[in-house]
């Protein structure tokens, strides 16, 4: 069968309180906050980091497209670093991060990579990587 999809554009996470996420992002991984009006002209919220982005979401957000049991730190996904991967542990130890595991090896979509992986205030795994 020919490939019918191209990339992720977006990932939803649903977390406990939106802003408190959003700052961990900002400061550990550097996004950048969006805000903008759901299909309904709700309140959404969102980091944006290159051409793509998460979606955040509390239990309370009204849409019309949810995830059937949205669950708080559920999330597990891989970022790739756009520094070498040491240099970005050295940032999470400035910033008193703590790692929860690495660096270790690991496989990725393109290959072998090196991962730390970290968790953000609700728990999700966070796993960020260089390629090799």
């Amino acid at each position: 069968m020919k490939q019918l999809i191209d990339r992720i554009d977006h990932i939803v996470l649903t977390v406990t309180d939106i802003e408190v996420t959003t700052q961990y992002y900002e400061k550990v991984f550097g996004f950048e906050r969006e805000f903008f009006k759901g299909p309904e002209g709700q309140p959404r919220y969102a980091l944006r980091f290159g051409h793509l982005k998460i979606n955040l979401q509390d239990r309370d957000t009204e849409t019309p497209t949810k995830a059937r049991v949205p669950t708080i730190g559920s999330g597990d996904f891989c970022l790739i670093a756009s520094v070498p991967l040491d240099e970005f542990i050295e940032h999470l130890n400035k910033n008193e991060i703590p790692i929860d595991v690495g660096p270790v090896p690991r496989r990725g979509a393109l290959g072998p990579i090196r991962s730390v992986y970290l968790r953000d205030p609700d728990g999700n795994l966070v796993e960020v990587a260089e390629y090799f």
